[in-house]
């Protein structure tokens, strides 16, 4: 069984190096968490905008929204988690 995990290590670390920096490029807000709005009310707001969201995540500076858009398109979406402006990837 350890033979296994050591042929697959090399693979599940390039994985999940490859997908940390996916995101490195994202930088939404540098304002302390306890001036973040809460998960709630982005939710809400992206609903009543005709978004379909699947699931929500924190990152250290963002709201990570994996969603159908209006248009009914599969997205992941980054928000500053104060303002809620939608944040492109450099």
């Amino acid at each position: 069984m350890t033979s296994i995990i050591k042929k697959i290590m090399p693979l599940l670390l390039a994985f999940s190096a490859s997908y940390a920096s996916a995101h490195g490029d994202v930088k939404c807000t540098s304002q302390p968490k306890s001036e973040w709005r809460p998960h709630t009310e982005l939710h809400q707001k992206l609903t009543k905008e005709g978004w379909v969201i699947r699931r929500m995540e924190m990152t250290s500076s963002c709201y990570e929204v994996y969603a159908k858009d209006p248009q009914g398109k599969r997205i992941e979406a980054f928000f500053d988690p104060v303002t809620f402006k939608r944040v492109e990837e450099n």
